[in-house]
């Protein structure tokens, strides 16, 4: 986080220093002048920087060059702590790709990187693929069906960028639909209002064809399902449009069109707010954010404002709390949600920027040769299965057909975020996909050292707990099966991938 205002950044090693001094020791400066800087303080003070969002170097696109150059190091570093010493005092390349196991294993985004990895490994470095829940991409097939049941999904895969903006479009509307009543996080009773001016505003629009709130809550939701979120995530959308959508958009927006932190895109940035949703200077938590912040605003007291808020409102403020400036409600900011999602579908120069950025982050998904295990939690509601690993392996399958090594697992009853199972809501109703991952790396470990076969493509149904003491047991969270029965393998069929249901 580069304060703007200070011009104070975080360190290599996380401490605060200045950025006018750290030079190749900041861990993140934003690339702007003084008189750039101090311009932009004076139309918008006390803001923050952020490296993801406002690098300009559009960081996804290499998530897997940096994946390989990570392992280089790795080897670097074993060497030189265990390698055979030379005769005049250096140490012999001893630990190579030749002698050592290398899996390239994450979660989320980590995942994605690791697949890139694989895809774009000239050398050998990578002997196999573990991962969970990937934010992974490729370029839409449209003939391409999931069929699960009596759902059939053809969309193809959606980058991130494109679903989260479509999401937060709709999902504080859709809060208002009775079938998300049971949502894992509840919104509170001030949340209402603001969710009945977004669906009157998106209605207001021609986004929206009903016209009470109720019916337009159904009507919003109906659009996400048939966007291709999976029915098990209805529950969900209302907490994670809270917790994730909103600065996901902001950050892959300005990420993947290389913007600036002063071109103030869609009129949004980051900083500190009070109570009222005022700008403030950084709280004291700005000295720890190195540690305490994911790398993905807003953490710790950030917040995304609305810079085009109404004067009549009391101008730049906390974009939750605030007006559209089209039409003075205060609708959660529409204005600056169709911006983004503009970005996405439009024509515009910024439109297109962001566009090619989007592009440049696809993969292939034809050409990873590794033996993989993904695994996936039915009901993600961030990086939804039909998006990403779905069709992800679809696309391998077609490729590589019987040569492929690759094994999809999708687990019922299983979200993105594990840290909330002790939230009341998410705790009784999903289970944890991090013993999956474990057993991923376990499965993989043992396939390359031992030749232990995969597991065949299935579903694994899990039980949830049902309620928050209730302690988490093997009949929980099953293992997958060596040999499960056919009507629990997912399989492909030229352009078909079957899910049990």
């Amino acid at each position: 986080m580069h304060d703007l205002a200070r011009n104070t950044i975080s360190l290599i090693d996380g401490k605060r220093a200045d950025a006018a001094t750290a030079g190749d020791k900041s861990n993140f400066t934003a690339p702007l002048s003084d008189a750039k800087r101090q311009q932009f303080n004076a139309a918008y003070p006390n803001r923050l920087a952020v490296e993801h969002t406002h690098s300009q170097h559009n960081p996804e696109k290499d998530w897997g060059r940096d994946t390989l150059r990570a392992i280089e190091f790795a080897f670097y570093v074993l060497n030189e702590q265990f390698g055979t010493p030379g005769p005049h005092g250096e140490k012999m390349r001893t630990i190579t790709k030749h002698n050592t196991v290398v899996i390239a294993s994450s979660i989320s985004n980590g995942a994605a990187a690791a697949l890139a990895a694989a895809e774009q490994d000239e050398h050998g470095l990578i002997d196999g693929v573990a991962v969970t829940e990937p934010n992974i991409q490729v370029a839409a097939r449209h003939d391409l069906i999931v069929k699960r049941g009596a759902l059939n999904y053809s969309g193809g895969s959606k980058p991130l960028l494109d679903y989260s903006t479509f999401a937060n479009l709709y999902q504080p509307c859709a809060a208002l639909s009775t079938r998300a009543a049971t949502s894992a996080l509840p919104f509170s009773a001030a949340f209402v209002p603001f969710a009945q001016a977004r669906c009157a505003s998106l209605g207001d629009k021609g986004l929206l064809s009903t016209t009470t709130p109720a019916a337009q809550g159904e009507e919003a939701l109906d659009k996400l399902l048939a966007y291709g979120w999976e029915p098990g995530t209805i529950p969900l959308h209302v907490s994670h449009w809270s917790l994730a959508t909103p600065g996901i958009a902001m950050t892959y927006s300005n990420a993947h069109g290389r913007f600036s932190v002063a071109d103030n895109l869609c009129s949004f940035s980051f900083a500190y707010t009070d109570a009222a949703g005022n700008v403030i200077a950084p709280l004291p938590t700005l000295a720890t954010i190195f540690g305490a912040a994911n790398g993905v605003p807003p953490p710790g007291g950030i917040n995304i404002v609305n810079n085009n808020n109404p004067a009549a409102f009391g101008g730049p403020k906390f974009d939750r709390i605030s007006a559209s400036p089209s039409n003075n409600k205060f609708d959660f900011n529409l204005d600056g949600a169709l911006c983004q999602r503009d970005l996405v579908t439009g024509r515009g120069e910024n439109a297109a920027r962001v566009q090619v950025g989007m592009q440049q982050a696809q993969r292939r998904g034809d050409r990873n040769l590794k033996p993989t295990i993904i695994v996936h939690g039915r009901d993600d509601a961030l990086v939804p299965v039909n998006f990403s690993s779905r069709p992800y392996y679809a696309q391998h399958q077609r490729v590589r057909g019987h040569k492929s090594e690759m094994v999809y697992i999708e687990v019922t009853n299983a979200q993105h975020f594990d840290a909330l199972l002790g939230v009341p809501g998410y705790a009784e109703n999903y289970v944890p996909l991090h013993v999956y991952f474990n057993r991923a790396l376990d499965a993989m470990y043992a396939h390359l050292t031992a030749g232990a076969a995969l597991p065949p493509s299935q579903i694994v149904r899990t039980t949830p707990r049902g309620a928050v003491t209730m302690p988490i047991g093997a009949s929980n969270v099953p293992s997958w099966l060596p040999t499960p029965p056919a009507a629990e393998r997912i399989v492909f069929d030229g352009n078909m991938l079957t899910i049990p249901d």
